[in-house]
């Protein structure tokens, strides 16, 4: 569907919004502007990674946005972030996307209430809009990475916990990777025409990517965290296995010893010879556990 935000007469520029694109109106707006028919291939791939490209009359971005998708297994491009192409030149913008996003629809008003005067203008707000969605799933990802946290030192039941922060790692990753790879387009914005409004762009940008830089070193330390307190829980159950197994190795061999039938043995038919086993096997138990005792074994 073709939209057109915005008009010269009233903007003293244009801005056509194309989502759910089809292929007469894409090519009716590259004909009419003067694109080329590789950009918009690009700008018609749902996996295409961020990127800018500097054209003769005009410029080429593709910026990735966050999606609404909560679900916990969710780890790939397309799962966790949609696509919006932009043609930017000096009288006229042209962004491209499948879905309908209500950022497009706040700058729309934005540009009917006159907010901005001119295309660089609205491109800085389109790119700041794109970076917001990155906020509330960095908090999200922070409350998750707590949860995990607590699981892991506090709670003697073993949740899955693995599979969740595996899947945690991959979003995490993934949203660094788009940040990273959006570089270009940020650092080009900021150094054309750069005014406070590109810098507090830049500025967002960077508080994004150092977000993202501590959620997956966090990540990835508690991954550690959590392989440690599993060795440790492991080596506690093999403690506590092999300290009960040294308690009964005497008493196996004092049995096995009186266990072999053979009518010479000592003790054999003395009258206290049972309990005065019972006795000795007491008493080495005692020994052993206060041995242990001793070394801090218990």
């Amino acid at each position: 569907m073709l939209r057109q935000l915005a008009s010269k007469p009233e903007n003293d520029f244009e801005w056509i919004d194309i989502y759910e694109p089809q292929h007469e109106e894409i090519h009716a707006t590259a004909e009419k502007y003067g694109l080329h028919e590789e950009l918009l291939d690009d700008s018609l791939q749902p996996d295409h990674l961020p990127k800018y490209e500097q054209m003769e009359n005009y410029a080429f971005i593709i910026f990735r946005i966050h999606t609404d998708n909560r679900a916990t297994e969710a780890d790939t491009v397309q799962q966790l972030t949609h696509k919006v192409a932009i043609f930017y030149a000096k009288d006229f913008i042209v962004t491209i996307h499948r879905k309908p996003h209500k950022l497009i629809e706040v700058l729309g008003d934005q540009v009917k209430q006159g907010k901005c005067s001119s295309t660089f203008h609205l491109l800085n707000n389109i790119i700041k809009a794109c970076l917001m969605t990155y906020d509330e799933p960095s908090n999200h990802l922070a409350r998750s990475l707590e949860y995990y946290e607590e699981q892991i030192f506090l709670r003697t039941r073993k949740a899955p916990l693995l599979k969740g922060m595996y899947f945690l790692k991959r979003k995490a990753d993934l949203v660094r990777r788009m940040l990273m790879l959006s570089y270009d387009i940020i650092d080009t914005i900021d150094a054309e025409d750069g005014d406070v409004s590109t810098r507090d762009t830049r500025d967002m940008y960077v508080r994004l990517q150092n977000i993202y830089d501590a959620l997956s070193e966090n990540i990835n330390h508690l991954l550690n965290l959590y392989f440690n307190v599993s060795a440790q829980r492991t080596n506690d159950t093999v403690r506590v296995l092999t300290v009960f197994s040294v308690f009964f190795m005497p008493l196996t061999f004092i049995v096995g010893i009186y266990g072999m039938n053979f009518d010479f043995m000592p003790e054999l038919r003395a009258h206290y010879g049972y309990p005065i086993v019972l006795g000795v096997m007491v008493i080495i138990t005692l020994l052993i556990y206060f041995w242990f005792r001793r070394k801090g074994w218990l």
